[in-house]
């Protein structure tokens, strides 16, 4: 797909892929070792620490890809929301809890100007990548970016942001966001990214009903608009919490990878949605604070499952169902990884 081409183990078979969301964060002693001295902002905004903070995890661990350090709640600055991370947490200044604010959103400046740090690391990144990795952008869904405009935070029952579904706020931020939304994507594109990751992380929380009917177009129109520009870059669509019927309902031709939660079960989804996709996923991240013994044990076992299944495990990419959670031990995440490079073979 030209993601993942030719990944061989030691024994010269193909292995199935591994990358973490988070991988470059605070459970990594690099990470934390430049947090020192930096703020969170600076690292993001700053190109070359960006770049140096999204190899960290590719030195230390030897992930297949390497995704950008930056934020995906940045196009909430952009729309001069006050965002900060002054206090740890991202903040806002501003929350969408009328039509009327979401209709007077100004933006601070265009997207391809804006976003232009993130094109700098990214091409920055394609130098210092070793040429078999793989390089990974991302931005935010629009219904998580929305979310956290309308709450301040993805948390509880999101009632203000499923109201707004009905009320005209999702459907006018939408109209907004798109345009600057599809730019960060060209930017990041442009500087060399081979994927740009959509990550949907507040999708699961809304009923079928409401993600078939909000959702899914947005999601579609994103997606046709990217590939149109560039049809060579892949596109990952991750969502958290979402089941079966979901993704179903999604029917994406221009999405070339999903990625999952551990809700589901693995081989189902590899079995009924292989032949569209490729399928990245799916641990508890919880997984990696285990002691290696039961965490190796659990590996296997899925391993087992899978190399049994009678399924193409060519269309598998190993990862997480979220992201590395913090003091996540670093001897697990590169176990983890050596263990799959040297079995996960097919």
């Amino acid at each position: 797909m030209g993601l993942f081409n030719n990944r061989k183990s030691e024994n010269g078979r193909n292995f199935v892929p591994v990358w973490f969301m988070r991988q470059a964060g605070r459970y990594h002693k690099h990470y934390q070792n430049i947090r020192k001295d930096h703020d969170f902002m600076s690292m993001c905004k700053n190109s070359d620490l960006a770049c140096e903070i999204t190899m960290g995890p590719i030195e230390d661990f030897n992930f297949d890809a390497a995704i950008l350090f930056s934020d995906l709640l940045f196009p909430l600055e952009q729309m001069n929301l006050g965002l900060s991370y002054k206090s740890g947490p991202p903040t806002l200044e501003t929350t969408l809890d009328s039509l009327e604010k979401v209709k007077n959103i100004k933006l601070i400046e265009k997207a391809s100007t804006f976003y232009n740090f993130q094109k700098e690391a990214v091409e920055k990144l394609k130098v210092a990548l070793p040429k078999d990795k793989t390089l990974l952008g991302f931005v935010g869904a629009p219904f998580t970016l929305y979310t956290y405009a309308v709450e301040g935070a993805h948390k509880g029952n999101l009632i203000s942001s499923k109201q707004g579904l009905y009320d005209g706020r999702y459907e006018k931020f939408f109209e907004t966001l798109f345009p600057e939304l599809i730019e960060n994507m060209y930017v990041q594109a442009q500087g060399g990214a081979d994927a740009i990751c959509l990550f949907d992380t507040a999708a699961g929380e809304l009923c079928l009903k409401d993600y078939k009917n909000f959702i899914i177009p947005t999601i579609n129109k994103i997606t046709a608009t990217f590939k149109k520009q560039f049809p060579n870059t892949k596109i990952v669509y991750y969502s958290k919490l979402t089941h079966l019927d979901y993704l179903r309902e999604l029917e994406d031709d221009n999405i070339d990878v999903l990625g999952i939660d551990w809700r589901h079960s693995l081989p189902k989804v590899l079995k009924e949605f292989g032949s569209d996709y490729y399928i990245q996923g799916n641990i508890d991240p919880v997984w990696l604070h285990l002691p290696w013994n039961h965490l190796e044990n659990n590996l296997n076992e899925l391993w087992n499952e899978m190399s049994n299944s009678n399924l193409d495990l060519s269309k598998w990419i190993f990862g997480l169902g979220h992201g590395v959670l913090q003091h996540t031990p670093e001897e697990n995440v590169k176990n983890t990884v050596s263990l799959i490079q040297s079995k996960f073979n097919y």
